[in-house]
């Protein structure tokens, strides 16, 4: 059995590895600490690179399906303007006329159409408006 001095002396040395323990278990967790703090501080410029090449890339994507879509409309419109009738349908819209024909400029059909409504005497034939 130990003595007085001897027993006061296991417990000092017994006191002395449980703070050491408490040492190096706090310096083990600081150290976790400081490893997950550098590795963030590390990586938030590449992740912050990263999220904002995915949203830059989402815009780009919607901005090519708006685009593509104006390309099949546009496109549509070029194959029905390709046809003659398309064609000479502009044309005459454009005040043109064919080689040969004779053009003749009708003023006031809206107001005497306005009129003939009023009045109730308009007879209107097939193909006219």
């Amino acid at each position: 059995m130990p003595t007085g001095g001897e027993a006061s002396a296991v417990a000092e040395q017994s006191q002395r590895s449980r703070a050491r323990r408490r040492r190096r278990r706090l310096l083990g967790r600081s150290l976790a600490l400081t490893s997950v703090a550098l590795l963030a501080l590390l990586y938030y410029r590449p992740v912050r690179t990263y999220f904002d090449r995915r949203a830059q890339l989402t815009r780009r994507q919607a901005e090519v399906r708006a685009l593509a879509r104006q390309n099949r409309t546009l496109a549509r419109g070029v194959r029905r303007t390709a046809t003659g009738a398309e064609l000479v349908r502009q044309a005459r819209l454009l005040g043109l006329v064919k080689p040969g024909e004779r053009l003749f400029i009708v003023k006031g059909i809206d107001a005497w159409l306005r009129a003939a409504r009023a009045g109730g005497s308009l007879v209107l034939r097939s193909g006219s408006p």
